[in-house]
């Protein structure tokens, strides 16, 4: 149940909604309360939401539960930062590289803690432009009102910066490259900035964003006059060099789109010279590059796919992209290796890059590939190993040691050859009677009915389940085998003789003739068979054995009912009823 309530808390994340993910980690949480990974989850979706005081407490739980556990200093790491607390923040991230040295999100977080722990310090400017465009609650309202940059404060990356930009507006500089900064910018200064933005989040897709509708206006109430409207601010003037970078970046959007409409009429030398172009004129948006490997995996050219998905997680990690974007780089490249595995057999590299994947943004896709990745390569390690040959060798060398009453030994050559051919129904067999002989029923149980599985007329099986049974004084259960047995072998000594111990058994019980101590084990054992439960539980058959103590009549007209004799029958054999 937790595990359930974690996979909903999950899918809930991926898809933005923190609210639930929270309400479902917390579920998780109360079933299983030393779970580590669910107070990880929970912290990172009360980051998401800017409850950064409960993603702190989250934090500090996991790490108290798993201190040597890297991840937990990343949340500890992130929680401090958004509560402003830089020098904490650094402490926590060079913690957790004691324990992963090579985890990038680590790095990263340690970069981002120690670039905000010194902008903290140096001095504030006289005065900015742009201060009071950030400052206060009323920023977050602005930006939540617009619908273009609603879906801005889903992603965790833009979120940050505008955090920064609160802090310190003067930093504004750094951001300008980013498009959306641009266009949070144009809605909180009332600035028309038309902007596209490079997301890239299903290929292909066009990025560009529908044009926001204009602002309504109120009309004034008649009893006052109307009010002079306030000037329009005039828009932030550009240099060339701003000017020309922008307009490169909205000719690399255009190569974008035109690739995409390529790529979906499976026009893939084209598709590639779009993005390519697009590629030149901005390097800033991996999304072109990641766009051009999906475009190489639909031709088949694998290892061109696999260059470019590696070239967009460098270049993603370099400017700081959102993880998804990473993610989708390294389930690209391990599809890729997937496609190649075909002729390599070697499935290892694309499991790696599927698990990476799944630590940059845990997508349900991506795991799908990954259970996939890692059931082939299973099956090719079995392939591989299939020997029929050495299989009856082993089997052979297991009939020895069954002589000479060695069973471990037989066992263990009864189980290599079953590694060696799966599907051998002899080596099943002669397992089971060694299991049999050392008193692991259940064990000789399994072993006899995947033998019956996998060879229905094969007699052997159901001389050795039958025997097992008796053995577990299951007679009626053992009756039904042997006989089920004797259809597809009539003449089978072993089985007739089987029935015949069968019936003494079943009779000696209708009898009574057992010691009460045989009686008493008979009984209890009885009572633990579940189909015994059953039918001591079912009304019906409690009225039928009242009538057979109190109404010969009815009893007679029961007696006549196969299906209640056979029940009956069930009780007698395990010694709960006596016929006299």
């Amino acid at each position: 149940m937790a595990d359930e309530a974690k996979a909903k808390g999950n899918a809930a994340f991926s898809a933005g909604d923190f609210s639930g993910a929270v309400r479902h980690f917390s579920e998780a949480i109360g079933l299983a309360p030393t779970n580590h990974v669910l107070y990880s989850n929970r912290s990172a979706a009360y980051a998401s939401l800017h409850q950064y005081s409960e993603a702190l407490s989250d934090a500090k739980k996991t790490v108290e539960l798993k201190p040597d556990w890297s991840k937990g200093y990343s949340r500890l790491g992130a929680a401090h930062l958004g509560l402003g607390l830089h020098k904490d923040a650094v402490a926590a991230y060079k913690k957790g590289l004691e324990y992963d040295p090579n985890n990038d999100a680590l790095k990263s977080g340690l970069a981002d803690a120690q670039s905000a722990a010194s902008r903290s310090r140096a001095a504030p400017p006289p005065n900015n432009l742009f201060g009071d465009a950030f400052s206060g609650s009323e920023m977050w309202a602005k930006l939540t009102a617009d619908p273009n940059t609603r879906a801005y404060l889903q992603q965790p990356d833009f979120v940050k910066m505008m955090q920064e930009l609160q802090k310190n507006p003067s930093n504004l500089n750094l951001y300008l490259q980013d498009q959306r900064v641009m266009q949070a910018l144009g809605v909180l200064l009332n600035i028309n900035l038309r902007t596209s933005t490079s997301e890239d989040m299903e290929m292909p897709e066009s990025s560009s964003s529908p044009p926001r509708p204009p602002p309504e206006r109120r009309r004034p109430a008649e009893a006052e006059p109307a009010k002079e409207a306030e000037p329009e601010p005039e828009p932030m003037e550009l240099t060339e060099e701003e000017k020309d970078a922008k307009q490169r970046k909205a000719q690399a959007q255009t190569e974008k789109e035109l690739g995409n409409a390529a790529y979906k009429k499976k026009d893939f030398d084209t598709a590639i010279a779009h993005y390519t172009k697009a590629m030149e004129l901005d390097d800033e948006d991996v999304s072109y590059i990641t766009n051009r490997a999906a475009t190489y995996l639909e031709m088949g050219q694998y290892e061109e796919c696999i260059e470019d998905c590696d070239k967009a997680i460098e270049r993603g990690r370099e400017l700081r992209s959102d993880f998804k974007m990473i993610a989708k780089a390294l389930t690209r490249k391990g599809t890729a290796l997937m496609k190649m595995a075909k002729c390599s057999k070697d499935y290892e590299p694309a499991i790696e890059a599927f698990q990476k994947a799944l630590t940059e943004h845990r997508n349900p896709d991506t795991l799908k590939k990954l259970n996939e990745a890692e059931k082939a390569k299973k099956e090719l390690e079995q392939q591989e190993y299939f020997d029929p040959k050495l299989a009856d060798e082993e089997r052979e060398k297991g009939n020895e040691c069954f002589k000479q009453q060695k069973y471990p030994e037989a066992i263990k050559h009864y189980t290599e050859s079953l590694r060696r051919n799966p599907k051998d129904a002899r080596a099943y067999s002669n397992r089971a009677a060694c299991y049999t002989k050392l008193g692991a029923l259940p064990e000789g149980l399994k072993d006899a009915e995947k033998c019956i599985e996998l060879d229905p007329t094969f007699s052997k099986g159901y001389t050795r389940k039958g025997a097992v049974q008796f053995f577990m004084k299951e007679y009626d259960k053992a009756l039904e085998t042997y006989q089920v047995g004797l259809k597809h072998d009539p003449n089978n000594q072993e089985l007739l003789d089987g029935v015949r111990r069968c019936m003494e058994q079943i009779n000696k019980a209708s009898r009574g003739d057992f010691t009460p101590d045989e009686l008493k084990e008979r009984q209890a054992k009885g009572m633990q068979d579940p189909e015994i439960q059953n039918i001591l539980q079912d009304p019906v058959m409690r009225q039928v054995l009242t009538d057979f103590q109190e109404n010969p009549k009815a009893a007679q007209e029961h007696a006549k009912n196969p299906m209640v004799m056979s029940k009956i029958q069930k009780l007698v054999s395990a010694g709960i009823v006596q016929m006299k």
